[in-house]
């Protein structure tokens, strides 16, 4: 696959995303993703000021946590919260 980099489910910290976010809103440019080094639209910018990733989030933190729970060690869990559900057709 050509973009391999950004092939997994990303899940960030809360307050760690918001970080981030907040560094785009203020360069005004994309640092990461498929747009990375690409002007903000106002609509992108409305995204990260709402804060809209934070259901992927919690989704990962979760997936997370159960590996924990499940007896994984800390790569492992990482692993499992970082891959995509693919949904039943």
């Amino acid at each position: 696959m050509a973009n391999e980099k950004y092939n997994q489910n990303r899940w960030q910290v809360p307050s760690k995303r918001a970080e981030n976010y907040a560094a785009e809103r203020r360069m005004k440019v994309h640092n990461r993703g498929k747009k990375e080094g690409k002007p903000l639209t106002d609509y992108e910018s409305g995204l990260r000021s709402g804060y809209l990733q934070c259901q992927n989030d919690h989704a990962g933190i979760y997936k997370y946590k159960e590996a924990l729970k499940a007896g994984k060690n800390k790569n492992e869990a990482r692993e499992i919260s970082y891959k995509k559900k693919r949904k039943a057709s």
